[in-house]
């Protein structure tokens, strides 16, 4: 594990991110509805319109990044001032995930809430990100050690949100709203991610798991931009194979800070 000798302070996470323009963190209360899936395809909007962008893996227990984007086998370069985070190979977009350090794919982190926190500054205060138009934060679900140390370290310009259509889920994604609220974060975008299935070949869509919840939360706390990403074995698939930058589809047209 890459651990600094000397405690990062504020003014090193500070540093670091002097030359982001623009923080998003990606979030959700709830597990599995595709934050990782939603986080890569808005860095691949970013960069097609010609931005450079980043994107910090913040989910330490289940780190996706790196497999979607078929980085698993690239590692940092660990120099004496900090570390230099892989590059994807289409678009060039910058990663930083624990999964680099970890001694193999399968590798748990088995650690508290503290630890994890703790890591995570230290990689904050490490990463030499470099001049970004975007830096994307990962966040794992819930609302505890490591969404909190994000949004109160980072001080994102924005959050999006990523919900499903249940019911169950929309309520628990509910908690993630109100909690960048209270730490007075702004919620700039909510994702409902498998909102419908559409077939190929007549271009039906059906709510296979019901319609409307995420317009309602969007309607509910005013969210500026609110999008329904589909059920497409194809996304599946590309993700699987560390290709979604092959993926063609742009969800986010419309979707710009």
């Amino acid at each position: 594990m890459v651990m600094m000798k000397q405690r990062v302070t504020d003014e090193d996470i500070k540093k670091r991110l002097e030359k982001v323009k623009c923080k998003l963190a990606i979030m959700s209360g709830k597990g599995g509805v595709g934050k990782s899936t939603v986080t890569s395809l808005l860095a691949i909007h970013f960069a097609k319109k010609g931005h450079s962008v980043g994107i910090f893996d913040a989910d330490f227990l289940g780190p996706s990044i790196p497999k979607i984007f078929g980085v698993e086998k690239k590692r940092p370069v660990l120099r004496e001032d900090g570390i230099e985070p892989v590059y994807s190979d289409r678009y060039g977009i910058r990663i930083m995930s624990i999964q680099f350090f970890l001694p193999s794919r399968e590798s748990p982190v088995i650690w508290r809430g503290p630890l994890i926190a703790g890591v995570m500054r230290d990689f904050l205060g490490r990463t030499n990100w470099g001049e970004l138009d975007y830096l994307l934060f990962d966040l794992p679900p819930g609302t505890g050690d490591a969404p909190l140390t994000v949004l109160q370290e980072v001080k994102p310009e924005g959050v999006v949100v990523v919900t499903a259509p249940q019911d169950l889920t929309a309520m628990i994604v509910e908690k993630s709203i109100k909690m960048a609220e209270s730490l007075e974060t702004a919620v700039v975008g909510l994702v409902e991610n498998m909102s419908y299935y559409e077939c190929p070949q007549c271009g039906h869509r059906e709510y296979i798991f019901g319609k409307g919840k995420g317009g309602e939360l969007s309607a509910k706390y005013r969210i500026p931009f609110f999008v329904e990403i589909p059920i497409d074995p194809n996304l599946t698939k590309l993700a699987d194979m560390g290709k979604i930058e092959a993926y063609e589809t742009d969800f986010f047209e419309f979707f710009e800070l």
